[in-house]
């Protein structure tokens, strides 16, 4: 089982998409393994876009993300870094389809909503970044059986 990190970023909350964006990733067969309701600060949200430090729209990244509230949630399954991001879309929400997150509910690249972890070092780096391990459940769904199909895992 692979693991990742999706953000519901301050444009989200505010947009009371929360639920909406759990339930089509609960939908989907993932399993929530930790989630937070938190504010992020200015230091921990240029640790988070370190990559971008750089670029021209870094300090924009960091002010938005630290306007309001989001929920970090960590997300487990098959594959679970592919599904979260065919799930949310492409970044920029009018290159996203329909049936998205993005593409049903984002307007601008600027307000898209939702972040998820790209590769499996980042979805590492970045669960360490949110969640202690103890804060993380590892657990099973009776379910399990009727989404998942043994053989071709």
């Amino acid at each position: 089982m692979e693991r990742t990190l999706v953000l519901v970023k301050p444009d989200g909350v505010q947009r009371a998409l929360i639920g909406e964006i759990v339930s089509r990733f609960e939908r989907r067969g993932l399993r929530l393994v930790g989630m937070k309701f938190m504010q992020m600060t200015e230091d921990h949200a240029k640790e988070h876009y370190g990559e971008h430090k750089d670029k021209p729209f870094f300090g924009e990244l960091v002010s938005f993300i630290t306007s309001g509230p989001i929920v970090a949630m960590v997300w487990e399954g098959t594959e679970a870094i592919k599904r979260v991001r065919r799930m949310m879309g492409e970044t920029k929400p009018m290159d996203s389809l329909p049936g998205t997150i993005r593409g049903d509910y984002g307007m601008d690249m600027g307000r898209n909503l939702v972040h998820g972890s790209d590769k499996p070092e980042s979805a590492a780096r970045e669960i360490r970044s949110f969640f202690a391990d103890e804060e993380l459940i590892t657990w099973s769904r009776d379910t399990e059986k009727w989404i998942h199909d043994p053989f071709s895992l």
